[in-house]
C-alpha cells in the first residue's frame, strides 16, 4: 500500500500558506517553510510498519497547483494524508472533491486542529473518507493504514463513512502511546533540505526542527489552536536519550541549527540533563539549538547559563500583550511585572531572546493596543530583546477564545477564508485599518539608535551580518503582509 503524506499548492495572491508547525496560520510574502514534524513522523512510522510512502511538499517544491495534481495522478496513491487548518478548510475541500472526481481511487484522510475541533464538519462538507481527531495523528494514521490493509483495527479518534452514514471509532486517547515509541525521524524519506534554509528562525543553516514533547506543558492559552491537539494535561515528554540520540543523527546529517519547537521546552531535570548531555557528548561544540520558552519558567540564571554552554542561542517568547487583563484573559500565568526580568535573565546569559506579540484583542481599546508596542519598543531600547513576531489575533474553532466570542457574540463573520490576519475577525473598539497599523508599528519597534548601535557592535563574521541582512528581508516582508 502506498501513502502519500501531501501539501497541496494553495494557490493565492496572498502569498504563500504557513501551515504545518505553525500555531497560528499566516500568509507570507516572504516565503518560509517550517518542518513539518508530525507528518514526518507519520511517514517514518508508516514506512516502519512496511507501508510505502509518499513525501508530497508541493508547497515547500514551489510546484504549481497544476504541477502537484499530475503528479499525485502519476503516482496513484492509495491513501493521502492532509494537514489542514481554519483559513485554508475551504480550499482542501475542493481539492479532495476533485480528486475524487478525478476517479482517484486514492482513500483521503483530513488531519490537523481544525478537524480535531469539528471532524465531522469535513465529512459533511466534502468527500473525504477519514478525518483524524487528535494531535497524535501519526499513530492514528497508522491505524487507519492497518485497517485499509486489513492487518489491524482502528483507534479511538477516527471519523469515517460506513453504509452512507458518518461513524466514529470512539474517543481518541493521548495516552495510548509514548513518544519513546517513534522511531527517529527518516529526514532523506521526508525531504528535510526542503526545510533547511527559507526559515527566518535559522541563523546557521542547514536548520531543520524537532520536538522532544507534545506539545506544551502549560497547554492553557485560551487562543492556542495546539491546546486543541494536545491540551495541557495531556502533556508529554520523550526520553533525553531519545533525543540525544536524534541530535547526534542530525549532526551526521550537516545539520547546523535545531529549533526544538515543542510548544514549550521542557523544564527541570530533564532540561538539566539534556544539557549535561550535550555538553558531555561534544554536541555543544557542533550544533546550535534554539527552542520556545514561557517567559517566567525559568528562574535560576545558572539554568539560562547552563543552556548556553550546551549550545542554546534562540529562545522564542510568547509576551503576547503587555496589558495584565489580557494576559488573564489568555490565561497565560504570567504577570506584566516579571516580562523583562524574565526577557533580561535570559539576555545576560549571553542567549538571544525572541518575542511573539498580537494585536486584535476584542476586550483592548486602542491606547491599550499601544502599550504592548510601547513595551516592545522599550525592551529593544533596554536591549532585553533581540527580535520579534507580531500576528493579528484569531480566534480558531477549538480554543476556548471562539466559545468565547461565539458566547458574547464577538465574531464579525464565520467565514473561514477570512481566519487569516487580514482582516480583525473579532468585533472590537479596532478596525482592521487599526490592526494593521498596530502590527506594523510593533515590527517597527526595534528602530531605535541603541539596538542598531548594540547590533554593529556584536558583529563577530560575515555569518552575523547575512544573518541581520535576512531578519531585515523578513520584516519588510511582513510589513508587506499587514499593509492596508
Amino acid at each position: 500500500m502506498k501513502i502519500a503524506i501531501s501539501f497541496p499548492p494553495l494557490e493565492s495572491v496572498k502569498g504563500v500558506p504557513l501551515l504545518s508547525q505553525n500555531r497560528q496560520f499566516q500568509w507570507f510574502s516572504s516565503p518560509t517553510y517550517i518542518y513539518p514534524m508530525i507528518p514526518a513522523c507519520a511517514a517514518t512510522l508508516l514506512k516502519a510498519n512496511g507501508f510505502e510512502v509518499f513525501w508530497d511538499d508541493a508547497i515547500a517544491e514551489e510546484l504549481s497547483y497544476a504541477e502537484w495534481l499530475e503528479r499525485i495522478v502519476k503516482e496513484k496513491p492509495d491513501v493521502i494524508v492532509i494537514e489542514t487548518k481554519t483559513p485554508v478548510v475551504k480550499k482542501h475541500w475542493e481539492i479532495i472533491n476533485e480528486l475524487k472526481v478525478r476517479s482517484l481511487k486514492s482513500e483521503v484522510i483530513l488531519v490537523g486542529d481544525h478537524v480535531t475541533a469539528l471532524p465531522k464538519e469535513s465529512m459533511e462538507k466534502s468527500l473525504v473518507d477519514f478525518v483524524v481527531q487528535g494531535g497524535d495523528f501519526d499513530f492514528i494514521v497508522l491505524s487507519i493504514a492497518k485497517k485499509l490493509s486489513e492487518t489491524g483495527e482502528l483507534e479511538g479518534g477516527v471519523w469515517y463513512r460506513e453504509s452512507g452514514e458518518i461513524k466514529n471509532s470512539g474517543a481518541y486517547n493521548l495516552h495510548k502511546h509514548t513518544l519513546d515509541e517513534l522511531p527517529i525521524i527518516d529526514r532523506e524519506l521526508t525531504k528535510w533540505r526542503l526545510y533547511a534554509y527559507k526559515n527566518g528562525n535559522f541563523k546557521y543553516t542547514p536548520g531543520t526542527y524537532m520536538m522532544s514533547a507534545r506539545d506544551c506543558w502549560w497547554g492553557k492559552c485560551t487562543f492556542c489552536s495546539w491546546t486543541t491537539l494536545f491540551p495541557g494535561a495531556n502533556w508529554r515528554v520523550r526520553s533525553v536519550a531519545k533525543v540525544l540520540e536524534e541530535v547526534g543523527q542530525l549532526i551526521d546529517l550537516g545539520v547546523k541549527e535545531i529549533m526544538e519547537d515543542s510548544g514549550t521546552l521542557p523544564i527541570g531535570k530533564w532540561l538539566e540533563d539534556f544539557c549535561q548531555g550535550m555538553i558531555e557528548r561534544g554536541y555543544n561544540k557542533k550544533v546550535v539549538m534554539s527552542c520556545n520558552m514561557r517567559i517566567n519558567a525559568i528562574k535560576d540564571p545558572k539554568i539560562w547559563q547552563l543552556m548556553k554552554l550546551a549550545g542554546f542561542r534562540f529562545v522564542l517568547f510568547g509576551l503576547e500583550s503587555a496589558n495584565q487583563t489580557t494576559l488573564d484573559k489568555l490565561d497565560k500565568g504570567l504577570k506584566v511585572e516579571e516580562i523583562e526580568v524574565g526577557l533580561k535573565m535570559c539576555k545576560d546569559a549571553g542567549l538571544e531572546p525572541h518575542i511573539t506579540t498580537m494585536i486584535g484583542y476584542p476586550w483592548e481599546t486602542k491606547e491599550e493596543a499601544q502599550d504592548t508596542v510601547n513595551l516592545a519598543k522599550n525592551l529593544f531600547k533596554k536591549g532585553c530583546v533581540d527580535t520579534l513576531q507580531a500576528t493579528v489575533l484569531i480566534p480558531y474553532p477549538g480554543t476556548l477564545l471562539y466559545k468565547y466570542c461565539q458566547e458574547n457574540n464577538l465574531l464579525n463573520f464565520t467565514d473561514y477564508d477570512r481566519f487569516d490576519q487580514r482582516e480583525q475577525v473579532m468585533r472590537s473598539t479596532l478596525t482592521t485599518a487599526d490592526v494593521k497599523e498596530l502590527t506594523q508599528d510593533l515590527y517597527r519597534s526595534f528602530l531605535t539608535p541603541k539596538f542598531f548601535i548594540r547590533k554593529i557592535l556584536s558583529i563577530r563574521s560575515f555569518k552575523d551580518v547575512k544573518y541581520f541582512l535576512k531578519l531585515g528581508v523578513k520584516t519588510f516582508g511582513h510589513w508587506g503582509d499587514f499593509k492596508n
